[in-house]
């Protein structure tokens, strides 16, 4: 075999070995396409999680009315947390102990206070988003290898984001002449759709690739003890702050509206979408909710009976770097504008799920048919050779 000839091969094994990971990163945006909308399908799926308003002008109960509905449903749990989805037709979270020691999670109606049902440690929605994030693989001592495996390929996106803009003359062109040919066969239809798939998706490209670096440093620093965050930590209240009753009884704690109130009179246009209670007689009580900017959480911790404001996290707290770097994971995972935002995202992934698979059948037929014409050469070389032989004449081998 020529050199020209070895050098072609190899070529060719180069290519082929690249099929897994092509096939890695469809898998791994199928999932994370699936994973956007993995809640909703759990809805569909688990009648439990569902709470439509039993009509138009329908109020949602108060967090001290789903506090008492469910005392009075079950007088010895215990009330960890509550929290309340974004999108109105979900039962609310609800994190509760027994006496026992069980801790579960509950579907409550956030119309009539009624527990519903009780939510699986495990379901779909876990199983997408542990698939897609780290592929299933445990954290056993920082994060796991798939996280680093997965949140790497956020650098070759971006990278090929760049060249194929680069690559594709005056890509532009595309948004007001769009070409999708489907008559000249499977090889130019898939390269159309390829090209005009990724010229609408720049945005979406840019975005999934640039937070999904961000997971990579984001385990970099923390495997590496390295926080960027001025979170301050909350010491828990003295002796001396929780109030001692002359009978021995808990001492009276403010109610949970109140200290709602409370929390909105520190963060205007707070919108409370989850509470965590105390947890013992000398924890605090945590209100958080998103306010203008739908990226992020801001949260009161307050003492739970007095209603004083221990602590609180506002936006304006946050250091620039801050802001940028917590807004990453709801911009990966289009969890911040209720069902709309999350459709968005989803149809934008299957489009890059699409893309991915319009790459790979174009490769593989690509490389398949240099394979195929490889081979042929090689065959016709191989007859050419023994064709003197055949004919009786004289071989270049005889002696």
């Amino acid at each position: 075999m020529s050199k020209k000839s070895r050098s072609k091969l190899w070529f060719l094994v180069h290519s082929w070995l690249a099929l897994p990971i092509w096939f890695f990163v469809l898998i791994v945006c199928v999932t994370g396409t699936l994973a956007v909308v993995s809640q909703e399908i759990v809805w569909l799926a688990n009648p439990q999680m569902r709470a439509s308003a039993p009509s138009d002008d329908a109020q949602r109960l108060s967090y001290d009315q789903i506090l008492a509905e469910i005392k009075k449903a079950e007088p010895r749990t215990q009330v960890q947390s509550i929290n309340r989805p974004d999108e109105s037709h979900f039962a609310l979270d609800v994190d509760v102990s027994y006496p026992d020691g069980r801790s579960l999670t509950v579907y409550v109606n956030p119309y009539t206070g009624v527990i519903q049902g009780t939510a699986p440690n495990f379901n779909f929605k876990a199983f997408t988003r542990a698939l897609h994030g780290w592929w299933l693989v445990p954290f056993t001592n920082g994060f796991s290898w798939g996280w680093y495996l997965v949140s790497f390929l956020g650098l070759p996106m971006l990278a090929s984001l760049v060249t194929g803009l680069v690559v594709y003359k005056r890509f532009w062109k595309g948004f007001f002449r769009p070409t999708l040919r489907f008559n000249h066969g499977a090889r130019i239809f898939w390269g159309d759709f390829h090209r005009l798939s990724g010229i609408w998706s720049i945005w979406f490209i840019a975005v999934i690739s640039i937070t999904g670096t961000w997971f990579l440093i984001q385990a970099l620093l923390s495997d590496n003890q390295i926080s960027i965050s001025s979170e301050p930590i909350i010491p828990a209240m003295s002796r001396e702050a929780v109030p001692i009753s002359s009978d021995g009884a808990p001492p009276p704690r403010i109610s949970l509206d109140r200290a709602i109130e409370i929390a909105r009179s520190k963060i205007p246009g707070l919108e409370a979408s989850f509470i965590s209670l105390p947890g013992n007689a000398y924890a605090h009580l945590d209100i958080g909710g998103r306010g203008w900017y739908p990226l992020m959480y801001q949260t009161a911790t307050l003492n739970p009976y007095s209603g004083e404001v221990a602590a609180s996290r506002l936006l304006s707290d946050r250091t620039s770097l801050e802001f940028v770097t917590e807004s990453m994971r709801p911009l990966h995972t289009g969890d911040f504008g209720g069902l709309w935002i999350k459709l968005i995202w989803f149809f934008f992934g299957l489009l890059l799920s699409m893309m991915v698979l319009s790459g790979l059948l174009i490769w593989t037929k690509r490389t398949a048919l240099a394979t195929a014409n490889a081979l042929k050469r090689e065959h016709k070389k191989q007859r050419v050779k023994a064709q003197p032989a055949l004919r009786g004449e004289p071989s270049e081998v005889s002696p």
